[in-house]
């Protein structure tokens, strides 16, 4: 005669560790869920063949042009001129990275990823504000962008136009730091708090320490810059150097934002089918077949940036 046996298949201990939530939440597995953050993106990444981004960074309260038109027929708003003079300005500044985001898109190789390799991907935080006007630049050129979204006390929503199938959400901070600075060929910084600030100088001491490779870094409004940090002061007092206070330049309009990122050394790269027969060229001795490794993206390195993905 059979025992009865539910009790021990009840057991949460019999369930699959997949299967098992608590188990998987537990401060044991932080390693583990560490590392699939890293997995599940840099595999998605991967696949749809972004070889290299152009990370845009700013504020996510910038409202966009139809959110400032309501705005504008608000009572409270209207009569208060100061404010309404920060939200034009701040819309302008949303308008500014819609278009810098089309123009890289553009010009950049973003739409060779279908082809092969995908350069220069507008790559933003996900959310709102200057975040959604670059998303929403590069679909306005028909390019693919990425949202790398965080969760928030006060939830973060994506917004609607980073690429459905790039849209990511982390739960660690450092891991989405990472994923936006590994693939970064250029970083583009508009006004912003306390988010965009830490974005900005995380990437700058990359720079400066030489963890990451060189790359362009255009901020994006002089008079903001000026009037919230003085980097002149900083060298001044001896805080940085003046080879430090070079990491970057600050720029007004998207044509100059581009032209100062290709002449510190960002490039289109070769177009696809050159790439892809580098790439083969690369990858296999004289007189072997290309290695699968050729049909799909190449392994990256922690914050090194690639150059062939197809």
């Amino acid at each position: 005669m059979n025992r009865d046996n539910s009790a021990q298949r009840r057991s949460k201990s019999f369930l699959l560790p997949v299967d098992d939530r608590e188990f998987i939440l537990s401060d044991e597995m932080r390693p583990l869920r560490f590392a699939m953050e890293y997995a599940k993106t840099e595999q998605a990444l991967r696949k749809a063949c972004i070889c290299s981004t152009v990370v845009v960074f700013g504020s996510a309260r910038a409202p966009s042009p139809e959110q400032l038109e309501v705005l504008r027929a608000d009572p409270s708003i209207n009569s208060d001129a100061d404010k309404l003079k920060r939200l034009v300005r701040q819309a302008g500044y949303y308008e500014r990275a819609r278009a810098f985001a089309t123009l890289v898109s553009l010009r950049g190789g973003a739409l060779f990823s279908s082809q092969g390799c995908g350069e220069n991907v507008i790559a933003t935080g996900g959310g709102p504000g200057i975040m959604e006007a670059a998303n929403r630049g590069a679909t306005e050129a028909g390019a693919p962008s990425i949202g790398f979204n965080i969760t928030l006390a006060t939830e973060q929503q994506p917004n609607a136009y980073s690429t459905p199938e790039l849209t990511f959400q982390f739960h660690y901070f450092a891991m989405r730091k990472m994923h936006l600075a590994m693939r970064a060929n250029a970083l583009a910084v508009f006004p912003g708090g306390f988010g965009t600030l830490d974005e900005l100088f995380e990437l700058l001491t990359l720079l400066q320490t030489r963890k990451a490779p060189a790359l362009p870094v255009v901020l994006f409004g002089r008079d903001y810059w000026q009037r919230v940090i003085d980097f002149d002061e900083m060298v001044s007092e001896g805080a940085i150097s003046q080879a430090d206070r070079q990491l970057f330049e600050v720029v007004e309009e998207p044509e100059e934002a581009w032209q100062v990122l290709c002449q510190r050394g960002l490039t289109a790269h070769l177009p696809p089918t050159k790439r892809r027969h580098a790439a083969m060229c690369e990858d296999n001795a004289p007189g072997e077949s290309p290695s699968p490794s050729i049909q799909a993206a190449r392994p990256i390195e922690h914050l090194e940036k690639t150059k062939t993905c197809a």
